[in-house]
Parts: C-alpha cells; structure tokens; sequence
C-alpha cells in the first residue's frame, strides 16, 4: 500500500514513514476497497457476472487506483460481451499502473485481432440501432436486427435480453425462454433474467393447460377385442357390495361385544390407575410450576440482555453508516470535490462520531461549506452576466440560505436586480431593502434606495 501523499511505500504505523501524513482514513478505504473487490472475485467465479459488476464498481469508487478490481471489471464486461466498457476500463487501468500491469497484455491481444474488433464495432452499432427501432415500434426490424447482433456476438448478454423482450412481447414466449437460457449461461445470477424466464414459464404453463369436456368428466371409453365400450365413470359392482355389508355387520356385532363385556372391566381398573397418576401428575406439575416461574424470570432477564445488544448493534451500525459517509467525503475534500463532499457530509450524524472524527467533521464543513458558496456565487454571476436570470436566482438563494448579506450586499444587490428584470416586484423591493441593511458601497445603497422609493410609489410592498 503506497502513501496518496507522495507514493511512499506504508509499514504498519498511521503515518507516512516519508511525509509523515495521517493515513489511518486511507487504510480504512483501502480496505474497504479490496474486500469489494475479493467480493467481486468471488461472484465472478460463480458466474455471476452482473453481481460482480456491482461489487466492482463499489470497489473503485472508493479507491479509483484499485488496479485488480479495474482489470478484473474489464474482464467481466468482456465475457458479457461488452468490449467497449471492458477496454475503456483497461486503458484506465494501463495508465494508473504503466509497468508490470495485465491490462497491457489484455489490449494488446485485443489489438492483434482487428478483425474481431471491427466485429465488435459493427455489433454495438446494430445493437443501436435496434434499440432505436424499438423506440420508433418498430418491432419487427429490431427482433432481426437483434438476431444479426447476437450472431456477430453471441456473449452479449443485453442483446439476449432485448431480444428476450421482444419475443414476450408477441408472446412467443417459448422463443424469449431461450434467449434467456443462453443468457443465463454467461450470467448465472442476473436477476432481471431469472424474474423473464419466470414470467416466460407461467405464461408457458398457463397457455399449456387443456380442460377436459363435460362428456369426457361423465363416461369411461375403452376398446374390448374389437367392440368400444362407453361406460359411466361412477360404475359400482352390486356384488362386491353386498359383501362389503356383510362383513360389515359381522364387525358391528364384535364391537357391541366388546362394548358391553369387555370394556366395563378395563375401565373400572383404568380409572383406579388413573386416580393414582392423577395424584403423583398434580405433585409433578406443582414441582414444574415452581421450575417453570424461576426460568421464566430468568428469560426475562435474558430477553432483555438481548434487546440492549440490539440496541447497542443498531447504535453501531448508525455509527458505521456515519464514519462511512465521513470517509466518503474526505476522499472528495482531498481531491478538491467540495460539491461532493458537501452533498456526502449532510447524510453524517455528528452526534455519532468520536471526537477526533468530529474535528475531521468540523474543519471539513467549514471549508467545504465556503468552498460551496464561492463556487455558487462565481456560478451565479455568470448567470446574471449572460442575462439568465432564473437561473441566476437559485444560484443566489443557496447562498442566502445560508448568509444573505453575503459579500456585503452585492449577492443581494444582484438578486434583487434579477427579480426586478423577472416583473418579480416584491421580492425586488424585498432584496433591495436587504442591500440597504448590509452594504458599505456608496453606489449600491444610493441605487438600491432609488429602487426602494420607486417600487413603494408604484404601490408595490416587500415579499416576506
């Protein structure tokens, strides 16, 4: 791991051993960036292909320099077919790391065989195309412009979908399932093939169902040497009944035996035993009621150990989130991206960090909070030089948010002449009233007062 100071090389302490800069916020991302990345690795082992993507992505958002997970990126797009993000990701990678860096070796071979790169190009080009015909409806020239796309590349796993989509679209869903199935072979765990093909299956199963006639539910029909014989489903045998009554009421005359001799016996002795279980089953259940109350207050005491670790983890997690967001937007701060930063620090719960994280978080925010409002003011004079006025008013009103008397009165001078250009009066006269209030310049207070006096003889009054 090398210092984003000065490239030194970093041993085991939190500092640079060359510039001696705090790098203890680098390692976090760094590390962060590579469990990405092994997680990435992992899915694309597995095939799943568009997981590995996500995975990736994340990985180099927070450690742009990652060249493993570049290269590994560009390996994923490529065995989904899509070559143009697979080699953009390669140059990336090429011109982070010059030397030593796999990514060489992957253009040169692509370089070697331009004739498959001329492929390529031709196959995005139609694949352009057909989603431009499917946006002009015309369907039936993109299902055959997509059939050309995916015979000049068959990995691309987009072009399967589409024409997948195309296919359910006229309900030729045996047709879209198996596009979708060589899909699935590139990108096992995409889940916007799985949610098609089952679409494609239920629509399958529903169309494939055949409902028997009234005729056929009532009547039997099969064929007896060469004579058809038609019989009604609910036949019965008279003789197989009669012997099922017999035997029937041979054993209804058993059990009137048993009813009336045996079973007197057996209950007289099951009740004496029962009696006498009775007794011991009260004393057992007196004892366990005991047991029961001692283990119930001691769940209790358990369940409630276990609410305050869920609170204390929940806690955690809400502190993770926030030192999270904080690492995010020092990454910004330090590469000069205030706007970033600025959106990144308003999801940070302050009250949730430690102490040296809230310094962090303080000298941050002020920084990054005046960088904003020089960056919008800059933005919004420019607006107002190019006569834009609407836009030049929200641009101002992020300052006034924040500090209305911003650079002495001059933002409120401008915003003021922008609802005035806009037939806006009463915020005009608002922001010229508020120009008197803050500014030291003799010749906006003497206009801003000229306005004033000319708005409140129109009849005109201040916007609250």
């Amino acid at each position: 791991m090398r210092c984003y100071y000065c490239g030194a090389s970093l041993d085991h302490t939190d500092f640079c051993p060359e510039c001696d800069a705090d790098v203890r916020i680098w390692k976090k991302i760094s590390r962060i960036s590579n469990t990405l990345y092994n997680s990435g690795l992992e899915k694309a082992r597995v095939r799943d292909l568009s997981g590995a993507v996500g995975a990736l992505k994340m990985s180099l958002r927070y450690n742009k320099s990652n060249v493993e997970a570049r290269n590994l990126l560009g390996l994923v797009y490529y065995e989904m077919g899509e070559s143009v993000r697979a080699l953009s990701e390669w140059v990336i990678s090429e011109n982070i790391l010059p030397e030593g860096n796999p990514a060489s070796d992957y253009l040169a071979d692509v370089q070697k065989r331009a004739a498959q790169l001329d492929t390529i190009n031709q196959s995005i080009r139609k694949f352009n195309q057909s989603l431009t015909y499917c946006r002009q409806e015309n369907y039936d020239l993109a299902v055959i412009q997509m059939k050309k796309v995916l015979s000049m590349n068959p990995r691309l796993v987009k072009g399967h979908q589409l024409l997948a989509l195309l296919y359910m679209r006229e309900e030729r869903y045996d047709l879209a399932l198996r596009s979708l199935r060589h899909a699935e072979k590139i990108d096992a765990g995409n889940t916007d093939i799985m949610r098609y093909m089952q679409e494609c299956r239920e629509h399958l199963k529903a169309n494939g169902k055949v409902k028997p006639s009234k005729e056929d539910e009532d009547t039997v029909t099969y064929q007896s040497g060469n004579d058809i014989i038609i019989r009604p489903t609910k036949f019965t045998d008279n003789t197989a009944v009669r012997t099922v009554v017999n035997l029937l009421i041979g054993a209804a005359i058993g059990v009137a035996v048993v009813a009336f001799l045996v079973v007197p016996e057996i209950r007289q002795r099951a009740n004496a035993s029962a009696s006498t279980q009775v007794v011991e089953a009260n004393q057992t259940i007196s004892a366990r009621e005991q047991t029961i109350q001692s283990l119930e207050e001691e769940i209790e005491g358990l369940n409630q150990q276990v609410a305050d670790a869920e609170d204390e983890a929940s806690s955690a997690d809400e502190r993770i989130s926030s030192v999270s967001q904080l690492l995010q937007a020092y990454v910004a701060y330090a590469a000069e991206e205030y706007t970033e930063a600025g959106e990144l620090l308003t999801d940070v719960d302050r009250e949730l960090l430690g102490t040296d994280e809230q310094e962090i978080y303080d000298s941050m925010l002020e920084e990054v909070n005046a960088a904003m409002l020089a960056v919008a003011w800059e933005e919004g004079q420019t607006l107002y030089a190019q006569k834009d006025y609407e836009e030049a008013i929200e641009k101002f009103q992020t300052i006034a948010d924040t500090n209305p008397d911003y650079e002495e009165g001059e933002m409120a001078y401008l915003m003021a002449f922008s609802c005035y250009y806009l037939e806006d009066y009463e915020n005009a006269l608002k922001w010229f009233n508020i120009t008197l209030e803050n500014t030291s310049s003799y010749s906006r207070r003497n206009t801003s007062q000229n306005m004033v006096d000319y708005l409140e003889e129109e009849g005109y009054t201040a916007a609250e």
